[in-house]
Parts: C-alpha cells; sequence; structure tokens
C-alpha cells in the first residue's frame, strides 16, 4: 500500500504503509495534488480485498434481498479463500452504461478499490441503444476500472437472457431482444479481451430458467438467489485467478 507525498525531483514519490489508487484524471502531474486526499487512514493489519460491483439490476440484485445478489453471495462463498470486503455495490435498476458512465464511476474511484466488476448492458437493449454508443461506453468503463485496479483485479460479466422469463416479452420481440443480447455480450467480451480483462459468460446458468421456473424471482423477470449463486459458480473461479494475480 501507498500514499504519494511531494518530491521535488519527480514530482512525488511513494511511502510504504499506505493505499493509493489513482482513477480517471489523475494524470502524473495531477496524483499527487488531487488523488492523494482519497487515500485512507494509514492502517498496516489491512488484509482485505476492497471490492465494488458495478452494473444495473442484476448487479444490485433487484427483487432479492441484499444478501441474495451475487456480488455478496460471492464474498460468502470465497470467506476464508479470499477476503473479500464488498465495500459498495454501486448497481442501480435502470441504468444504462451511460448512467454507469456519469453516476457510478465518479463514486467508484472515491472507493479506493482493490477489484471491480462490471455487468452493464440490458438497459442499452431495452432502450434501443445503438451498438455503436454502447461499444463507445463499455471501452470508457473497462478504461476506467484498468486506470484504477489494474487489467488483472477486473472480471466483466455478461448480461442474461431475459426472454427466456416469464415477463421477458413484454419488452419486445423475443427474438430481436435475444439477437440483441447476444451481441452486446459480444462486445463486453471483446473490449474485456483486448485489455486482458477476465470475462464470465452466466448465460449456462441463466438459461436453465425455461427448465426451473425457482430460478426466477416473485417479479418473474429478474433472477432469484438461487440463480445468482448458480451464477457465482461460474464467476468464482475466474475472481480466484484474477486476486492471484499481482496488483498494480
Amino acid at each position: 500500500m501507498a500514499v504519494l507525498v511531494p518530491a521535488a525531483d519527480v514530482g512525488f514519490r511513494v511511502r510504504t504503509g499506505y493505499r493509493a489508487r489513482f482513477g480517471p484524471g489523475c494524470t502524473l502531474e495531477r496524483r499527487a495534488l488531487a488523488c492523494a486526499p482519497w487515500a485512507p487512514p494509514y492502517d498496516p493489519g489491512v488484509t482485505t480485498i476492497r471490492y465494488v460491483a458495478l452494473g444495473d439490476s442484476y448487479t444490485i440484485g433487484t427483487s432479492v434481498s441484499a444478501a441474495d445478489s451475487w456480488p455478496s453471495q460471492l464474498v460468502e462463498r470465497l470467506r476464508g479463500v479470499a477476503d473479500l470486503e464488498l465495500v459498495a455495490n454501486l448497481g442501480v435498476n435502470g441504468y444504462t452504461s451511460v448512467d454507469l458512465i456519469e453516476d457510478e464511476l465518479p463514486r467508484l474511484v472515491r472507493l479506493i478499490p482493490d477489484f471491480g466488476t462490471v455487468l452493464i448492458g440490458v438497459n442499452d437493449v431495452v432502450q434501443d441503444v445503438p451498438e455503436s454508443v454502447y461499444r463507445a461506453n463499455v471501452a470508457d468503463i473497462l478504461d476506467a476500472l484498468v486506470a484504477d485496479v489494474g487489467s488483472a483485479r477486473v472480471v466483466a460479466v455478461s448480461t442474461p437472457d431475459y426472454t427466456l422469463t416469464p415477463q421477458g416479452a413484454a419488452f419486445g420481440d423475443p427474438h430481436q431482444q435475444r439477437a440483441q443480447i447476444a451481441r452486446f455480450n459480444g462486445v463486453m467480451a471483446d473490449a474485456a479481451a483486448a485489455r486482458a480483462i477476465r470475462y464470465v459468460d452466466i448465460s449456462p446458468a441463466a438459461d436453465q430458467v425455461p427448465a426451473d421456473r425457482a430460478l426466477v424471482a416473485r417479479d418473474g423477470l429478474h433472477p432469484s438467489g438461487a440463480q445468482y449463486a448458480r451464477w457465482v459458480d461460474l464467476i468464482a473461479p475466474a475472481v480466484l485467478e484474477a486476486l492471484a494475480e499481482p496488483s498494480h
């Protein structure tokens, strides 16, 4: 862990025993002035990994308890193996990729994370956001995460096919919506690969919905806690791999 203090020769130097994280806008010249105030007090006993989850309703866990959201279940699943601390689940029901950029990314930087996940895109599909716009937004989101925690400490997660749920048809033609979800998942997967970010496809779990209604929450649209548990089966191995990488 480190914090920046001014130094005449290079503009800043690192003092051991503190944590520092540099988000978007923190250039080399500005770090000592703009970013050092975000560093928390020195604590030599800190061993937890600060985790921030970014996303939409699938991240915050609409229609399930906070404990049943997949980020919370992930932390519990890895307890004793990886000491994750979910310092914030910033997911918001209805958020698009641009909402994440405007609201969640500024908050992310100030939370000083060590690790982050992102799942965003379903509302871009519902609102018919052009693929080119979504692609540009995803690039901005992933670049911000990489700048803050490093590519090895980011995991991106796919958007489930909501057209398989009882209420899925209420959002437009299922065939058209399914194709758009697949295209947007491809955009996220490609953008992640280009930045050496791990990408997890949760469709093997989410696509079981037609055969098991217990995987759908009471609203008939969002995943139940049981489905999120199956997501964690797929996400946890990628997270463990990510946490085994050196932090930047």
